[in-house]
């Protein structure tokens, strides 16, 4: 190995309860792409915050270059050459790229910002590592995976060497990931020290040179990509042989429909057609998974069957009931589950507690509440319940939900809509962020929810996992509903082919 860019030596940190971090070694080198895997609660987003200066540790030193540095803040961290790419995008929507990449880092002439300087630098780096992003560009109007290369532009232009990439591919589309891929590589061979922390196993052959494995707050492994395999990553990330969802082969859905979108046509928040006349049924004991590259429709298609968002024209039937233009309280009404693809505006309260984000759309009812009295025993005793059956790992009830690490926010809000009878269950990206257990887990609690008579509709930009769970599979391109075949004569390739639009033939 090269030498090294950073050492940390016997990190531990202690939170009321919990040892995050228990006595952990990690060693990164010059121009090394250093995979860090662990599950939801294993102690990797802790020991990035301390290295980041979010947290100070209770014990351990941190090397930089051979040098002990002790980074209090964001900001010693950055004088340290250590930056950080976080899950959730830092970036102010309606400000440009250079405002953005600017702040905190200002230059100008007196009191005035000298803007055309610092996006000439933005440009220069934007080509040296082929980033191709445009310096007046405003955030809000870029896709997301050129969000994450303003967020690593953003890092580079603070002089990191040492930088921190957290599940940087968790909102990204296959294409979109393998863009980001080439940049890390591209970073790496310059010679920036990378830490790449990802839940998806495949990535790590991808770009890695080195893996550390973390389990109950302790490294409990490091190796290569060369050493090891899949199946072994995922044991020692575990602790045990993760299982696979019982798919029962064969299986009847009921003639019952469920669900039914006639001819829908829904506009994006930009006025554009973004579900062009849709017309879809789900039956009752059956997964029915949408296939598409993210920014395809399905955003949208969801966010009309969940009453987030207002058709132009078409219609939505739920059992016997039509809840066009339904109200997202009156659908929940009709045994209706949702899972959303983005956790922070649809799915979670960030300042409330666990217990009170567990009950957000049954809270007015009993036994949670008695007219307007509210009964907080019955609140904390469902959180107990759903603490332990969906693994959420929290010091307490009372822990803000915005506190937790992305998976278990993610079990969270899937603790809630699963916890409750359902007739149809609609299902947004509902395994991104978590981690190999967790998806094995709520995999089977959807096949499982299908074999008890609920209808489901996965929508997943993961192709692997549609074609593991689906019954059939509806494959969406701009807008439309190309075919809907049934998985069991669907393959990658054919499926792989209808997303990109190369073929419009049933299969």
């Amino acid at each position: 190995m090269q030498c090294a860019a950073l050492e940390m030596r016997g990190i531990t940190k202690r939170f009321p309860g919990v040892v995050a971090n228990d006595g952990v070694n990690l060693q990164v080198a010059r121009g090394e792409i250093h995979a860090l895997l662990g599950e939801n609660g294993a102690g990797k987003t802790t020991l990035m915050n301390i290295l980041y200066g979010l947290y100070r540790p209770d014990e351990g030193e941190i090397r930089v270059g051979g040098e002990t540095v002790r980074p209090e803040s964001p900001s010693d961290a950055m004088q340290y050459g250590i930056g950080m790419v976080h899950q959730h995008f830092m970036l102010v929507p309606v400000m440009t790229v250079t405002e953005n990449i600017m702040l905190g880092q200002e230059i100008g002439h007196g009191p005035f910002l000298d803007r055309k300087q610092a996006a000439l630098r933005i440009r220069d780096l934007s080509r040296q590592y082929a980033l191709d992003v445009d310096p007046e560009a405003v955030v809000e109007d870029l896709p997301v995976g050129m969000r994450q290369r303003v967020e690593i532009l953003k890092a580079l232009y603070r002089q990191a060497d040492i930088l921190i990439l957290d599940e940087p591919t968790a909102v990204l589309t296959p294409a979109e990931a393998d863009e980001i891929f080439d940049i890390i590589t591209a970073l790496a061979q310059q010679g920036t020290a990378i830490i790449f922390i990802t839940h998806k196993l495949k990535e790590v052959w991808q770009v890695a040179h080195r893996i550390t494995v973390m389990r109950g707050g302790r490294v409990v492994g490091t190796t290569t990509p060369a050493e090891t395999t899949e199946t072994q990553l995922a044991t020692l990330m575990v602790g045990h042989e993760t299982p696979q969802p019982t798919v029962a082969t064969g299986h009847q859905a009921s003639p019952d429909v469920m669900l039914q979108v006639q001819h829908l046509r829904v506009l994006d928040d930009r006025g554009t057609v973004a579900v062009d006349d849709v017309s879809l049924a789900v039956h009752a004991g059956e997964i029915l998974g949408i296939a598409g590259v993210q920014g395809n429709g399905q955003t949208e298609l969801v966010e009309v069957l969940t009453g987030l968002r207002t058709s132009q024209s078409g219609r939505v039937i739920i059992g016997d009931a039509d809840v066009t233009h339904a109200s997202p309280r009156r659908i929940a009404m009709q045994g209706v589950a949702h899972i959303p693809e983005d956790r922070h505006q649809h799915g979670m309260v960030d300042g409330y507690s666990i217990a009170d984000n567990l009950v957000l759309n049954i809270y007015h009812q009993k036994p949670f509440a008695y007219g307007i009295i509210r009964r907080a025993q019955a609140i904390a005793e469902h959180a107990v319940r759903a603490m332990q059956t969906f693994d959420i790992r929290a010091p307490s009830l009372s822990t803000p939900a915005g506190s937790l690490s992305g998976g278990n926010q993610q079990k969270m809000v899937v603790a809630r809509e699963l916890g409750r009878p359902l007739r149809l269950l609609i299902a947004a990206q509902p395994t991104r962020g978590l981690d190999v257990g967790a998806i094995a887990f709520l995999h089977q609690q959807l096949v499982n929810k299908r074999d008890e008579g609920c209808a489901v509709l996965l929508v997943s930009a993961e192709l692997d996992e549609i074609l593991a769970l689906s019954d059939r599979i509806a494959v969406m391109y701009r807008g439309k509903v190309l075919a809907t075949v049934d998985s069991r004569a669907a393959s990658r390739e054919s499926l792989g082919r209808l997303m990109a639009g190369l073929e419009t033939d049933q299969l």
